[in-house]
């Protein structure tokens, strides 16, 4: 495993965007807003000569309100799991009873303690770095971290203290062939407490409170021989409720999540059944292009009558995703999570199926032989053959005449039979037509004076003949 280096400290001291920085990234969410990261986000340093883990974490506000007393056990697992700890402190606050309590804290672990002065620009530096020195620590570094000044003089104080790098580590940072799933659904849906049950332990900051999420959180999985990268998402509600601007930013990642992953799994609360953001949800997926799961939580809240009343309104509203599986379990309790996870392999495979041109040209042979498209004009559209587009979602490209006059309902006509024929559950299969092109289109043939007297000659022969 690569070495770990945890960012602490108060909330709004700039540890999401050191952590950009770091790691070359966008992916910790930065606003002028205190609290705003919650959980532990964790990214990859690369730019010295030992990569390391970053972690972000939480602002340590010291009161004991329901989010921050969740969130600063957040930080404190950090901390239990780093080899070393960047304090980052605001040169603009200058030194408050509050970081006097983190530090001795941090000093309890027995770990390297780097000082990371944040934010000197427009401030005295040298007299900023004397108001910190009361602190008594060895190592202190100023720090810019919005204009990216200090990086190179913290990276060199971090890689002096950071142990020995294992040489395999690097590599396996990389590309462990996982599927990536991001779990997507309305606030309180119960998204970080389904990735909690899978990972046993409480990896995620849960909470009654609506929109504790708001960072996409990835946490690596492995289950009955299988890895996985599970991305949490915040919750999506209506835009005219997503007043603020972090949340508006959230909404943002959640979508960049949804693309940016393999198979979605979008999180229905069967309590208060199907709601119109979930259908917009689904409508993001399919947009995407990626392999859906439907994941009906909170099932064991209901009665038998609820139950069926539940499945008859998914199967009405969700007929346009009728190829998705849906499974109900409960979050809280690990029911129903095997044939989760089942179905998310299985949506996978469907997705990056490798297809065959031949075993395509005959599939649509047979689905041309079985229904032909309606005529255009006199004219049945022609289907030649197929091909593989790309995977993820299955595209199959079919080359024909007069392919543009195709119906919608004949299109999704080839998509079930070329769903049924392989046997793809749980991916959307897109159609692409190709016109093939007339290689005599735009060309005028002259004829000579002869040539046009000899045309004349015959048409007039096969005029009398018909008499």
């Amino acid at each position: 495993m690569l070495s770990v280096v945890a960012l602490v400290g108060r909330p709004n001291v700039g540890k999401s965007t050191l952590f950009n920085v770091l790691t070359r990234s966008r992916d910790a969410l930065v606003a002028d807003v205190p609290g705003v990261t919650r959980d532990r986000h964790y990214g990859t340093c690369r730019l010295g000569e030992q990569p390391f883990l970053v972690v972000d974490t939480g602002g340590l506000s010291g009161l004991d309100e329901a989010i921050d007393t969740l969130t600063a056990r957040q930080v404190r697992l950090a901390i239990d799991e780093a080899q070393v700890l960047v304090f980052v402190v605001d040169a603009r606050d200058g030194l408050l009873p509050q970081d006097h309590a983190i530090l001795g804290e941090l000093r309890r672990s027995g770990k390297p303690v780097i000082v990371a002065v944040n934010k000197v620009d427009g401030v005295d530096q040298d007299h900023a770095l004397a108001e910190f020195s009361a602190f008594g620590l060895r190592t202190m570094v100023a720090l810019a971290t919005a204009h990216n000044r200090g990086t190179a003089e913290l990276l060199a104080s971090v890689q002096q203290v950071l142990p020995p790098a294992d040489p395999q580590a690097a590599a396996d940072g990389a590309d462990d062939g996982s599927i990536r799933v991001a779990i997507v659904g309305r606030p309180n849906a119960g998204k970080s407490t389904l990735i909690n049950r899978l990972l046993g332990e409480e990896r995620l900051v849960v909470s009654d409170v609506a929109g504790t999420t708001r960072d996409p959180i990835e946490v690596r999985l492995e289950r009955d021989g299988r890895r996985y990268t599970l991305v949490d998402t915040a919750g999506i509600r209506r835009k005219t409720r997503a007043a603020e601007a972090v949340e508006k930013f959230s909404i943002i990642k959640t979508l960049q999540s949804i693309a940016a992953a393999q198979v979605v799994v979008v999180m229905i609360d069967a309590r208060e059944n199907l709601a119109e953001q979930d259908l917009s949800l689904i409508g993001h997926v399919l947009d995407a292009g990626r392999a859906l799961v439907i994941a009906i939580n909170k099932w064991d809240g209901l009665d038998r009558q609820q139950r069926d009343a539940c499945i008859r309104e998914l199967d009405r509203r969700l007929g346009f995703v009728s190829w998705a599986k849906q499974v109900p379990l409960s979050a809280l309790h690990g029911s129903g999570l095997r044939e989760l996870m089942r179905a998310v392999v299985r949506a996978h495979a469907s997705a990056t199926r490798n297809l065959v041109s031949s075993d395509l040209t005959k599939t649509l042979e047979q689905a041309y032989a079985a229904y032909q498209p309606p005529l255009v004009q006199g004219h049945a559209p022609r289907l030649r053959f197929a091909h593989p587009g790309c995977s993820n979602p299955p595209t199959i490209v079919i080359h024909g005449t007069r392919t543009r006059h195709i119906a919608a309902a004949y299109q999704r006509y080839l998509e079930n039979f070329f769903r049924s024929r392989y046997k793809l559950e749980g991916t959307p299969v897109r159609i692409v037509f190709r016109e093939g092109e007339n290689p005599y289109a735009g060309r005028k043939k002259v004829l000579s004076k002869e040539q046009a007297q000899q045309a004349r000659r015959r048409v007039t022969r096969l005029i009398k003949r018909k008499r």
